[in-house]
């Protein structure tokens, strides 16, 4: 069931001070800061309500602290399955515990909950953007069937979408083709019983299955899958895993029903290929890109949302401000964003842990065979520490903490 309710429909044919381009999770939040900064602030989308789509299901960490931050970790926790330990296994048995709040939540439930926090001053626009016009002082945006929309700033929240981002000469530069594959599904226990845990994370134990993990929570009343693959598309394995799911993991994931409790497949597996790419030529006037329409990232790594988080927080409080306080939009104040070093380190880490996650689970030579022992290593070691002296535990996890390398 979609939270939230449909933001309130308005006319067409408006100029407006800043024009937001794409109405998912990084659009939405983008409207709600500088609405409540006072901007005059028009969001375009062209689903009055967003529809089911596999995309962020979790949020952990930093992300948390952020929403907390921006003032919307209410609405989230109010709207999402909160849980505080995850059981992280690996070849049959436990690796180590996580203890750290987290919130599942499928993605179009998220972005109808943060829809729900649009301040009244924000207006939507339920339509299909055609074409896009921007230059130094006005910007345009032509809607199919409906007049057009101008403003001051155009900020482009379109994810991975390439069509508009030509309109204005923008485009993208692979890193990765094909960096990993996603899958998601619903499970539910076998017979009347529940599940031996909440949350549960099964790390792939053999290079030759490029599995990095599978992690299971609650999302939605159901028990969500998120399977994260370093395989290509057309593998025989990819095959076998959609057309039989439940024996397809029991054969590649030892101790995952032992651990876990047996389980059968709810509805089909949904996939999502991952590309890797930044986009280039994107210094322009009138024009701004935010979330994956700037820079994809790998979905095993677990830092996408960080990254959207971060480029909304730093572009709504940071930089809008001082654009919008002198006339004209050009490149040159666009570029700011840009080479803002806080957007750039976190855009970096993006970059470098999806590197690492496919290194670590497939990568065969020596260096990564002794890394891959000396990881998990420390995981087991520092799992028995805590259960004689957790402060000690606690402390070493804090000294680990800056140099972590793993998602979760």
């Amino acid at each position: 069931m979609t939270v939230g309710h449909p933001p309130r429909l308005l006319p067409a044919g408006i100029d407006t001070e800043i024009a937001i381009v794409g109405g998912g999770l990084s659009g939405t939040l983008a409207a709600i800061l500088l609405g409540r900064q006072g901007y005059r602030i028009t969001l375009i989308d062209r689903y009055p309500v967003f529809p089911r789509e596999f995309r962020v299901e979790k949020i952990a960490g930093d992300q948390i602290e952020t929403l907390r931050r921006i003032g919307l970790l209410d609405s989230l926790s109010a709207a999402a399955a909160p849980f505080d330990e995850i059981v992280n296994i690996r070849g049959g048995s436990v690796l180590d515990r996580t203890h750290a709040l987290h919130y599942g939540i499928f993605y179009d439930d998220l972005v109808g909950t943060m829809r729900a926090e649009l301040p009244e001053s924000v207006r939507f626009i339920a339509g299909r953007v055609g074409a896009l016009e921007a230059g130094p002082d006005r910007q345009r945006i032509s809607i199919v069937g409906q007049q057009d929309v101008t403003a001051r700033l155009l900020v482009l929240a379109t994810g991975m979408g390439d069509i508009l981002r030509r309109d204005l000469g923008i485009e993208r530069r692979f890193v990765h083709r094909r960096q990993s594959m996603t899958f998601g599904f619903n499970i539910r226990p076998v017979g009347a019983g529940a599940f031996k845990h909440a949350a549960l994370t099964c790390y792939g134990d053999r290079v030759c299955d490029g599995i990095d993990y599978l992690s299971l929570f609650p999302a939605g009343g159901v028990t969500r899958a998120n399977l994260f693959v370093f395989r290509e598309h057309d593998d025989p394995w990819v095959k076998a895993l959609r057309g039989r799911p439940r024996e397809t993991l029991v054969e590649t994931l030892p101790g995952l029903v032992e651990t876990f409790g047996d389980f059968e497949v709810m509805d089909r597996v949904s996939s999502w290929l991952t590309d890797i790419t930044v986009a280039e030529n994107c210094r322009r006037d009138g024009a701004v890109l935010i979330g994956d329409a700037y820079q994809t990232s790998c979905p095993a790594a677990g830092t996408g949302v960080s990254r959207l988080l971060t480029d909304v927080e730093r572009l709504c409080r940071v930089h809008v401000p001082q654009w919008m306080a002198s006339p004209g939009m050009p490149a040159a104040k666009i570029a700011t964003f840009y080479d803002d070093s806080v957007k750039q380190a976190v855009d970096e880490h993006g970059l470098a842990q999806a590197r690492f996650r496919r290194s670590l689970t497939i990568e065969t030579g020596l260096r990564w065979r002794a890394r891959r022992q000396v990881h998990f290593s420390q995981r087991r070691i520092l799992h028995g520490i805590d259960r004689l002296s957790p402060n000690l535990a606690a402390r070493l996890c804090n000294l680990r903490r800056p140099n972590t390398e793993a998602a979760g």
